[in-house]
């Protein structure tokens, strides 16, 4: 098989497209399938939709992860109702903790949230995601918790301004016994996010089965190594090019 092009470095002051933001986001509907993170027809992906106003993408309600495709997601306002004719239910109350980050958040044109073994067991867990590996690391005094108030409702407003205090400018939360959130400028970034939040619980909760104690790095070398990791408008774009042309080898028909 020859090699691809290489991927061409994108200009992060472009306005993406709708049909742009359609195809990344189902492409992560697709991913977060392929990778284990899904619950059922649960949960929720969004993502901003330029222009005036507060206008989002987000999955039908009681589709697969794995059936999602560009055409198929239904575009809605602030409160998760439909601004499209569409023959699949949408469910406002899911879309609640997105509206809250979306709209407190302008940088937050990426919204990711799941219901992962790992991701819910260290949100059961008081002391958090520990720095116990390289890939934890970069999350070391990033990740926000917000502690858990019961299924987040649409008419509770307040809680909503809480979730969104506590996230601050962290691109990366605990939701303390219910799961995980992540944010992004763009879907890559908060897929990426996603992608190493999970394994970093995963990570954990396999050294703690081991039985004996875990070690972690002293704190300098912890804060000097994630800061290794840097930042910026395309974090994560260069595995989302990859894990794209993933997509459109073995499951073309996301774009549809």
């Amino acid at each position: 098989m020859s090699l691809p092009p290489p991927p061409v470095r994108p200009d992060p002051n472009r306005v993406p497209t709708e049909q742009e933001l359609r195809e990344d986001l189902a492409a992560a509907y697709r991913l977060i399938a392929h990778f284990g993170m899904t619950d059922l027809v649960f949960t929720h992906l969004s993502v901003r939709l330029p222009g005036p106003g507060h206008r989002f993408l987000v999955n039908p309600y009681g589709l697969l992860f794995e059936e999602i495709t560009a055409s198929s997601l239904v575009a809605v306002d602030a409160e998760g109702e439909p601004l499209q004719e569409t023959s699949w239910p949408v469910n406002p109350a899911g879309f609640v903790i997105h509206s809250a980050v979306h709209t407190g958040r302008e940088d937050a044109a990426c919204v990711m949230h799941t219901h992962t073994i790992a991701g819910m067991a260290v949100a059961a867990q008081e002391q958090g995601l520990l720095p116990l590996n390289q890939i934890s690391i970069e999350f070391a005094g990033r990740v926000a918790i917000h502690e858990y108030e019961g299924i987040a409702a649409d008419d509770n407003l307040s809680e909503r301004q809480r979730l969104v205090r506590d996230l601050g400018s962290h691109n990366c939360m605990i939701l303390r016994n219910h799961g995980l959130l992540t944010v992004g400028r763009t879907v890559a970034e908060a897929f990426y996010y996603m992608y190493y939040l999970e394994q970093s619980c995963r990570i954990q909760l396999a050294a703690q089965s081991g039985g004996k104690a875990v070690t972690m790095p002293p704190p300098e070398v912890v804060e000097r190594t994630r800061d290794q990791f840097g930042s910026g408008p395309t974090k994560g774009w260069l595995p989302w090019q990859a894990l794209r042309r993933k997509l459109d080898r073995q499951q073309p028909d996301y774009k549809s």
